[in-house]
């Protein structure tokens, strides 16, 4: 877990290169901390412009032309007149182009796919399909391959981040509205309004930043071990994938397929794994149910804030105000969520090695390199655990591949994919500390259970129509 979950700033630690525009003035500008993204505009005591502290809106605005100012009062009218739900996402969504349209920090800009690379990613995806036909029972689950510029992952992804993001944002949005007494919220309606209205574009700027941040990262659309894209597709970016090769030695057709087969491999998790999907979403919800604010810190930081000094309210919640009190159910439900990913990226990992170990000669090398980056994060999946609390990605990767591994030798293909059956049937976070305990205990058959059940249900309705 971060150690400064909700906020809404980036981690302090985090790499310069990871968020290069933001930490030299946002979107363009010349300022100070820029939490809402306009164009060019510092906060006071920042160097946005003449004036300082004593003259406010001189600091904001001093230093802008005609065009950007009036951009920037646009800009502000939107966010103050946003009625939606805890983010703004037409904000965050046009903040994710804008930082995809800025390029990396090594200066890549994104570019649209051109037929040649669309026409490789389908036969990439097509062959490693092929190849996971011998080494696991789950049929194919991808009706149709694509390659994505930058722009059209965000596009593509940003329907998930919203279910993963606005039960988060809901709790603590509802914590800041609980923050003044119930006798003074009738009085304050205007002002909770626009409470609610920034906290929305403050997580909406954060969260677009940092999709577009990871939209320059990622090589596909299950990077993260969850479905981001949509069901039946499996994507892949081939400018991301060009800088992913560029220092590992390794020819980029080898590159491309071993990509395609980890890509392929989830989607077939995910298509014939009915209730995988609502089980990953579930446990993030759980975990937001769960949050416990410190009201008392929240009231006592609003309780001294200065109007004029909104950049203070930035500082105090990139301050770790929103720590979580882990009560027992949101401890389970985190424990649930890791151990989950860590089983789904441990079979992809996998059943990916023994598709690729006999046809790529790089099989081993790659493997690893992606396992140091599922395990590491970068920058942008450093930013999420901030704002939502949660680390997306598995902690026991590797133990969950031995696991995985060792079924196979044991049970065969059939037996080891078959866990995915029924989630009860699927190993524990005690079952990866013992692995060979669970590979040769004898494992419930759910499948007869099922199939016990659906005859009784069978029989009833038809007593029940000889009745009628």
């Amino acid at each position: 877990m971060s150690d400064t979950p909700f906020g809404f700033g980036l981690p302090p630690e985090e790499p310069e290169n990871g968020d290069e525009g933001k930490k030299k003035g946002g979107q363009g500008g010349q300022g100070g901390p820029n939490p809402f993204g306009f164009p060019g505009m510092g906060l006071p005591g920042g160097a946005g412009g003449p004036g300082g502290a004593d003259n406010p809106f001189a600091s904001m605005f001093g230093g802008m032309n005609p065009n950007d100012l009036g951009a920037a009062f646009q800009q502000l009218g939107q966010m103050l007149s946003y009625e939606g739900g805890p983010v703004n996402w037409d904000m965050a969504k046009d903040i994710a182009r804008q930082t995809v349209a800025q390029g990396t920090a090594d200066g890549v800009k994104d570019s649209s796919v051109g037929v040649a690379e669309k026409s490789a990613v389908e036969e990439a995806v097509r062959l490693a399909d092929h190849w996971l036909d011998g080494v696991t029972s789950l049929p194919s689950g991808a009706t149709t391959a694509v390659a994505w510029s930058r722009a059209e992952w965000v596009e593509a992804t940003l329907p998930v981040w919203k279910e993963l993001v606005d039960p988060v944002a809901e709790r603590v949005g509802a914590a800041m509205g609980g923050v003044l007494p119930e006798e003074m919220q009738a009085m304050a309606g205007p002002l909770l309004g626009m409470m609610r209205s920034m906290g929305g574009a403050m997580f909406g700027q954060q969260i677009g930043q940092a999709v577009g941040v990871l939209a320059g990262e990622v090589v596909g659309s299950t990077d993260i071990g969850l479905p981001l894209g949509p069901a039946g597709k499996a994507a892949l970016l081939p400018l991301n994938i060009e800088t992913f090769g560029k220092d590992l030695s390794v020819p980029s057709d080898e590159v491309r397929l071993y990509l395609a087969l980890r890509e392929a491999a989830h989607a077939r998790l995910f298509a014939h794994v009915p209730w995988l999907r609502s089980h990953l979403f579930g446990a993030v919800e759980g975990y937001a149910r769960g949050i416990k604010v410190d009201t008392s810190k929240l009231e006592d930081v609003v309780g001294q804030l200065d109007p004029s000094n909104p950049e203070q309210l930035q500082e105090a919640l990139q301050g770790g105000m929103f720590q979580p009190q882990d009560p027992p159910e949101q401890k389970a439900a985190l424990a649930r969520l890791e151990t989950a990913l860590a089983l789904v990226e441990g079979w992809v990992d996998a059943v990916v090695h023994a598709a690729a170990t006999p046809r790529l000669t790089s099989a081993d090398a790659m493997r690893e390199t992606m396992r140091r980056r599922r395990a590491s994060g970068g920058p942008a999946e450093q930013t999420f655990a901030t704002l939502i609390g949660l680390e997306l990605r598995p902690r026991r990767l590797r133990d969950a591949s031995r696991l995985w591994a060792s079924l196979t030798d044991a049970r065969g293909v059939d037996g080891r994919d078959g866990l995915w059956e029924h989630p009860d049937m699927l190993p524990t976070a005690s079952d990866l500390d013992d692995p060979d305990g669970f590979v040769h205990r004898e494992q419930l058959d759910f499948s007869e259970i099922d199939k016990m059940l659906g005859e009784a249900a069978r029989k009833r309705d038809e007593d029940g129509d000889e009745k009628k």
